[in-house]
């Protein structure tokens, strides 16, 4: 049941997980008969929530990527830069501070150069999957109007 809360409901319902986990523990508490009661309740919960494969989906995208491309350079302006070495040769330079922007979201890329064209996770319209790609999908276009800009000035 926690691979299936995981694999095939995912976002759709992120709390499908958390049960899954917690009927496991209740019955490694209760043992059988009683806990048997907190698997079939979380089994009828996993069945019936909705359902997505996206997360699963993505992750086997990142991962042919990686064998593809191998291990890539973190952009310069995320990482942290502790030492005066790391900030004269450019680390942190230009980060943008999501929470100092409205929605704290600011269209800064995180991926390296190699990557920053692939779209990984493409989120269901279901359940609170629906929200999470409504909100992705207004971060990639103020991204693209940003871009627009930067190359229009």
């Amino acid at each position: 049941m926690v691979r299936f809360a995981s694999e095939d409901i995912g976002n759709a319902d992120p709390q499908a997980l958390r049960l899954a986990m917690d009927a496991m523990e209740a019955y490694r508490f209760l043992g059988s008969p009683e806990g048997d009661l907190c698997l079939a309740q979380a089994a009828v919960y996993l069945a019936t929530a909705p359902k997505s494969n996206s997360i699963y989906r993505a992750y086997g995208k990142v991962m042919d990527v990686i064998k593809k491309t191998g291990t890539l350079p973190v952009p310069l302006h995320i990482r942290n830069a502790p030492t005066k070495l790391m900030k004269e040769i450019g680390y942190g330079e230009g980060y943008k501070y999501a929470h100092d922007y409205e929605d704290a979201y600011t269209p800064q890329q995180y991926l390296p150069e190699k990557l920053r064209k692939h779209i990984f996770y493409e989120p269901t319209n279901r359940g609170y999957e629906r929200m999470v790609k409504i909100k992705l999908d207004k971060w990639r276009e103020l991204a693209a109007k940003f871009n627009k800009n930067q190359t229009d000035s």
